[in-house]
C-alpha cells in the first residue's frame, strides 16, 4: 500500500502524539502510529502539531487592503467606518476588488487559513463587488473555500433598493443570508428586518449570519428577534448573529433569559475580538467596555461559539494579517479565558467550531476527511496560540501548497546554546 503523503510523528489537538497520517486521493486515509508505506513524500513533523486549516467565519473580503482609500478612518468608530466605505463605493472597480481579494487570499493560505466566510455588501445597484467576489470564489476554489454572505451594509430597509438587490445577490449565486438589524433606522424596522431576512433563507433553504447589536447599546436586543424567527422557522443550526456587543452592556437579569433561548433556537455566537476591542467603547471615558461579547457564559449553556477576523486593513481596522491564532490570543485576553481548557477552546473557535457554523463537508482529521492539514512550529494548541505558530507546511487536498522555513533565533553568548526555538518550551500540560 502506497501513500500520496505521509506526515510522521505528528501531534494532534486532542492530545495525542506521536501519529502519523497518511494521504491518498486528497483524503486521510490512515492516522496511526508508525505507517509502514511508501509515499510520494514524507514530511517529519518531529512531534509538532497537525491540525485542520484555519476557518475565519466572519470577513469583509470586499474591502480588505483598501486602508487609506479615500481616507483614513480618524475617529475609530464604526459609523464612521460605515461612512468611509459608503464614500468608497463609488470609487470601486470590478478589477481592483479582484485584485485585492486575491491578494488576500494569498495571505490567508499561506497562514494556513483555508476557508473564509465573508460579507459582501449589496447596497450598491451595480452588485459590483458581489460580481467581483464570486469571481474571486472561482478562482480560489482549488485551494480555499470562499462562503459569501449578502449583506445590506447600509440598511435592508434604510438602503433604497437593498430588498431587491439582496434577492438578486442570491440569485447570483451568494449562500448565506446577512443583515444589519440595528443600523436601521428604528428598533421596530430593525426586528422588521431579522423577520424578513430569515424568511429569505427559509424559503430558499439557506443560512443565515446576521450583523447583530454590533453597539455599545444594551437596549440593543435584535438577536432576542433573531432567536424567535429562527424557532419560528424552523431554521435551528443554520444561524449565526455576528458580534452581539450589545450583550457586554446589558444587565445580568437580561441575560440570564436571553442565552437559554439563544441555546434552545440552536443560534451560533461569532465574536470578532480585534475589531470589537477597538471599535466598541469608543464613547466611553472611564470604565472602559472591552467590547468583546459574553463568550465564557454563552459557552456554559452550549451555544457555539467562533471567532472571526473580521477585518483586514481596512476602513474599519488598519492592521491584521490574516492569523487567526492573533484572533484567538486577542479573545482569550479580552475575554480572561485563561484556564488550560479555555484555552483549547479558543484554538477550536478558530477551527472546527467555525467549520461547523459554516458547514464545511469533510472537515477534520479523521480517516475519510479531506486531506487539508496545517503543520505549526507548536506542540499543542495553547502553545499554538502563544507563539502564533509558524505554519511550516499547509496542505490542501493532500498537496502541500505553501511551506514557512523554522523560526529559529541565532544567538552568540558566550556559554548559551546558538539557537532558541520558541516551539521548545515544554508546556504545563
Amino acid at each position: 500500500m502506497t501513500f500520496d503523503l505521509i506526515i510522521r510523528n505528528a501531534a494532534l489537538p486532542d492530545g495525542r502524539t506521536g501519529l502519523d497520517i497518511g494521504v491518498r486521493g486528497g483524503r486521510i486515509a490512515a492516522v496511526e502510529r508508525a505507517i509502514a508505506a511508501e509515499a510520494g513524500r514524507v514530511v517529519d513533523a518531529a512531534g509538532h502539531l497537525v491540525s485542520p486549516p484555519f476557518v475565519d467565519v466572519h470577513f469583509h473580503m470586499d474591502a480588505t487592503l483598501s486602508l487609506g482609500l479615500p481616507r483614513l478612518n480618524q475617529s475609530g468608530t464604526l459609523l464612521e467606518g460605515i461612512a468611509l466605505w459608503g464614500e468608497l463605493k463609488p470609487l470601486l472597480t470590478h478589477e481592483a476588488v479582484v485584485e485585492r481579494a486575491l491578494r488576500y487570499c494569498d495571505l490567508a493560505v499561506s497562514q494556513g487559513l483555508l476557508a473564509i466566510r465573508s460579507h459582501v455588501d449589496v447596497c450598491d445597484d451595480r452588485l459590483l463587488a458581489v460580481d467581483a467576489l464570486l469571481e474571486v470564489k472561482r478562482k480560489v476554489a482549488p485551494y480555499l473555500d470562499l462562503q459569501l454572505v449578502a449583506f445590506p451594509q447600509d440598511g435592508y430597509y434604510r438602503s433604497p433598493g437593498a430588498v431587491d438587490n439582496l434577492k438578486r445577490a442570491l440569485d447570483k449565486g451568494v449562500e448565506v443570508v446577512g443583515g444589519i438589524p440595528h443600523f436601521e433606522r428604528t428598533m421596530a424596522d430593525g426586528a422588521a428586518s431579522v423577520r424578513a431576512l430569515c424568511e429569505i433563507a427559509a424559503e430558499r433553504g439557506l443560512r443565515v449570519d446576521m450583523h447583530c447589536d454590533e453597539t455599545d447599546d444594551p437596549l440593543s436586543r435584535h438577536v432576542e428577534t433573531l432567536a424567535y424567527e429562527t424557532q419560528r422557522l424552523g431554521l435551528e443550526g443554520r444561524v449565526a448573529g455576528s458580534h452581539l456587543t450589545s450583550m457586554h452592556s446589558m444587565d445580568n437579569y437580561y441575560v440570564s433569559k436571553l442565552l437559554p433561548l439563544m441555546a434552545e433556537a440552536g443560534v451560533a455566537a461569532i465574536a470578532n475580538p480585534l475589531i470589537n476591542i477597538v471599535i466598541q467603547g469608543r464613547h466611553d471615558t472611564y470604565p472602559k467596555r472591552r467590547g468583546m461579547t459574553r463568550i465564557p457564559e454563552m459557552r456554559q449553556y452550549g451555544i457555539l461559539c467562533a471567532f472571526g477576523h473580521d477585518c483586514v486593513m481596512d476602513p474599519w481596522y488598519s492592521l491584521g494579517q490574516a492569523d487567526m491564532l492573533e484572533v484567538a490570543a486577542m479573545a482569550i485576553h479580552v475575554g480572561h479565558m485563561t484556564s488550560r481548557e479555555a484555552m483549547r477552546f479558543a484554538f477550536d473557535a478558530v477551527t472546527v467550531n467555525p467549520a461547523r457554523i459554516m458547514g464545511l463537508e469533510g472537515y477534520g482529521l479523521e480517516v475519510g476527511c479531506k486531506a487539508d492539514l496545517v503543520l505549526l512550529q507548536a506542540k499543542d494548541p495553547i502553545e499554538a496560540i502563544r507563539l502564533k505558530a509558524t505554519r511550516l507546511a499547509v496542505v490542501r487536498g493532500g498537496r502541500i501548497i505553501a511551506e514557512t522555513p523554522a523560526r529559529l533565533s541565532r544567538l552568540s553568548l558566550e556559554g548559551r546554546p546558538e539557537t532558541v526555538d520558541p516551539a521548545s518550551y515544554a508546556p504545563l500540560g
